[in-house]
């Protein structure tokens, strides 16, 4: 019996396929569950890219770095699919604040908890470990951000830039231009390959002199000052001159009008330098009898406004505060240079910008400052640019961020480039004013992207050729048709302190100065000299410089063809060097632990090569991943 049931087989079949169903079931528990570990992993992997793009955007939208953070978390679960969110985690890296671009970094763990082979392994007795720790996974990604850039070109126009280059053979203004829109074809032929992104790369001008250009087309632009408002507005004005009879002008409210019957259909409207322009008429002789004296006078206009405006009183003319009505010396004021006495000094110096007849008997200062004059017509020829009125407004118009990827844009902003001249005194500080305005997101000019949103830089680049200069009376001569050539100077009876341009006059009817106030240590308030201007000058520069830097600008200077030899111009070359940013990418090769500041001293033989340079460093700003 015993021996039968040892030899009977009839129960082994039974018997095997117990024991191989523990393999057998545990190959299936790990199948099922690795193929379930691969579903959720590859869920992961796709919610951790499709979180990053979405995130991406979110910044360069202008989010928060915890709106940010909250949205990739967010968006991250919502797209996990099979994976429960609490097996999940991500950790988010953001782009720095400080550098345009910049990666965005995310990395996701996923703790994948098995349906059968943990239980199984557990029933079985089996030892090795918790699985679990085995099954957790980690995948990351990296974006950068696509990085655009905006750029004003704030270009040195004053007269000497009609000089030639050191080492060149050709005038600057010449070099200028060349090296100007080399730089702007190489930047735009990297912006065309960028076909995904709007406006990758935009350029704007800023031709300066002794003052900018708006253009004459923003006269009524709701950042100028059309209601005569501003604390500068009527500071060379002396409204008392027409405080009698039918033809006065009386403040109401803080603005001045037309008042009394003298004044026919324009009684009632507003006076402001702009109606002055308007009210500017000149005789002409249209029609003369047989003994040559003119029978028919017509009138026509005398001048307009050419587009220049004057620097807003400290400390708005050293930022980009936007301009608004509630703070009237936040407006732009245009620049209406007063016509100065029709009387000479005691040498026969005549007034530097005597254009127009004065029709009083007075002083000199009464007589620059009579408004009555304005409103009769004379036998003049009409001036433009930079002369009677529109003395010290010599340059072009600013041309507003246009985009270089396009044609359309590359053009505009070339031709500008070409049709430079050059003409006028220097101010550094005025020009990069603007260039700030200009790549600013906010008015007078909005074709900049918002400060908030990332992945951008804007970028001022400012070359002179010269100190800051605003000039006395008598240290430059009088335009010609003040009055018969002379050839020393004009005079300055009228106590002006110095020729009218961008700050007014150095000392205005009050006895103030625009030039000489805002300033630090080092600039007297009492020294009305070309010197001390240009101190004043440095220092507002030096401030504006700071203010730019602070909110985020990248600032490259370059001094073209200055004297390091020279005091006032090593001055200059200083205060460039100073004003510079430093770079992201070089390091400074007298020591290489401090980054490089981002400067160039160019002569006229290499500006070419210096502005290679700097489309080095703009190609830098714009790598992407």
């Amino acid at each position: 019996m015993l021996r039968r049931f040892l030899h009977d087989i009839r129960g082994n079949f039974a018997m095997m396929t117990a024991v191989a169903m523990v393999p057998i079931m545990g190959a299936l528990a790990l199948g099922v569950d690795y193929a379930e570990m691969s579903r959720q992993r590859q869920a992961a992997m796709q919610a951790l890219d499709a979180a990053g793009i979405a995130t991406a955007r979110r910044i360069s939208e202008g989010a928060s770095d915890a709106e940010a953070i909250a949205y990739a978390e967010n968006f991250f679960a919502a797209n996990l699919g099979p994976v429960d969110p609490n097996n999940a985690t991500l950790n988010v890296v953001l782009p720095s604040n400080e550098v345009g671009g910049g990666t965005l970094k995310m990395t996701a763990a996923l703790t994948y908890r098995p349906y059968f082979y943990t239980p199984f392994q557990a029933l079985m007795g089996l030892t090795g470990g918790d699985l679990t720790a085995l099954l957790t996974f980690n995948a990351a990604n990296e974006i950068r951000l696509k990085n655009t850039l905006e750029v004003a070109l704030v270009l040195d126009n004053s007269g000497s830039m009609d000089y030639l280059g050191s080492g060149s053979g050709e005038k600057r203004i010449d070099l200028l231009k060349k090296a100007a829109k080399q730089l702007v074809d190489t930047i735009a032929g990297q912006a065309a390959m960028m076909k995904q992104i709007e406006k990758p790369v935009q350029f704007g001008l800023v031709p300066f002199a002794a003052s900018v250009n708006v253009g004459p087309d923003n006269a009524t632009a709701s950042w100028m000052d059309t209601d005569g408002i501003s604390p500068i507005h009527h500071e060379n004005f002396d409204w008392n001159s027409m405080s009698g009879g039918d033809k006065r002008v009386e403040q109401v409210g803080g603005v001045y009008y037309k008042k009394g019957g003298g004044w026919d259909d324009e009684e009632n409207q507003k006076v402001t330098r702009f109606t002055l322009f308007d009210d500017l008429t000149r005789s002409v002789c249209v029609e003369t009898r047989s003994n040559g004296r003119c029978k028919t006078y017509e009138y026509r206009s005398f001048a307009s406004w050419q587009g220049c405006v004057e620097m807003r009183p400290h400390p708005y003319g050293l930022d980009d505060t936007k301009p608004a009505s509630a703070k009237p010396a936040t407006l732009f004021v245009p620049m209406f240079a007063p016509d100065e006495t029709d009387t000479r000094d005691r040498n026969g110096r005549p007034a530097n910008n005597n254009w127009w007849p004065d029709d009083m008997n007075g002083s000199a200062a009464e007589r620059q400052a009579y408004m009555p004059k304005y409103f009769e017509p004379a036998e003049k020829a009409a001036m433009g640019l930079n002369e009677g009125p529109n003395a010290s407004c010599g340059t072009k118009p600013i041309t507003p961020l246009v985009d270089v990827s396009k044609e359309a844009g590359l053009t505009k902003i070339k031709d500008a480039i070409d049709a430079m001249t050059p003409n006028g005194a220097t101010n550094v500080p005025e020009g990069m004013a603007w260039g700030w305005r200009v790549v600013s997101s906010t008015e007078p000019f909005t074709q900049g992207r918002k400060e908030s949103e990332k992945g951008n830089d804007k970028v001022v680049i400012v070359l002179t050729d010269g100190a800051n200069t605003y000039y006395t009376p008598g240290s430059i001569v009088a335009n010609e048709y003040s009055g018969s050539g002379h050839r020393s100077g004009g005079n300055d009876l009228a106590e002006a302190k110095s020729t009218y341009s961008t700050y007014g006059y150095a000392r205005n009817r009050k006895g103030e100065s625009r030039i000489l106030s805002g300033t630090t240590s080092g600039v007297s308030s009492s020294d009305y000299s070309n010197e001390n201007y240009t101190k004043a000058m440095n220092d507002h520069m030096s401030q504006l410089c700071d203010n730019a830097k602070n909110a985020g600008l990248i600032v490259m200077t370059v001094a073209l063809d200055l004297d390091d030899e020279d005091r006032t111009e090593k001055a200059q070359i200083d205060a460039l060097r100073k004003c510079a940013s430093d770079s992201r990418f070089r390091k400074d090769p007298d020591d290489p632990t401090k980054p490089a500041k981002l400067f160039w001293n160019a002569t006229g033989a290499n500006l070419a090569d210096k502005f290679k340079e700097i489309a080095d460093e703009l190609s830098n700003l714009r790598i992407v991943g």
